[in-house]
């Protein structure tokens, strides 16, 4: 079975708020838009119902200004904290975004984005390390 396969960007649920217009920028100046090959395969992992990205939101964005409807990805293999990843698309979907397209509206400056994004992801990550600390004192 191939690793890597084709998704439709509709199907795949972000786990991230915003997107930095630098990164963005980074990423567009490097894409050759006739060739699906120049975005680097993108992660996935499937949490409960959804299938929702693990990295690499800059890059499928910049994939759905292109016009592209499919991006190549494959499967998370890393272990990474999905309770995190789970509340993170919890504020996603509170936010009512639901696919990449939804964060057209979300794309800021760098500074805003370390502040907006990387503050909150930061303050989740003391939250839940205190959470499992008193957890296993217990």
């Amino acid at each position: 079975m191939d690793s890597i396969f084709l998704m439709n960007l509709k199907d795949i649920q972000p786990s991230q708020l915003y997107i930095s217009k630098r990164k963005l920028e980074r990423i567009q100046e490097k894409l050759d838009p006739d060739k699906k090959e120049s975005l680097k395969i993108i992660p996935v992992k499937k949490l409960g119902t959804d299938i929702v990205y693990s990295d690499g939101h800059t890059r499928a964005f910049a994939a759905h200004l292109l016009g592209w409807q499919e991006i190549r990805v494959e499967w998370e293999t890393e272990v990474l904290d999905w309770e995190m990843y789970e509340i993170c698309v919890d504020w996603c979907k509170n936010d009512e975004i639901y696919t990449i397209a939804d964060l057209s509206s979300r794309v800021i400056s760098h500074m805003d984005y370390e502040i907006l994004w990387y503050e909150r992801c930061n303050q989740l990550k003391k939250q839940m390390e205190e959470k499992r600390s008193k957890t296993t004192i217990k």
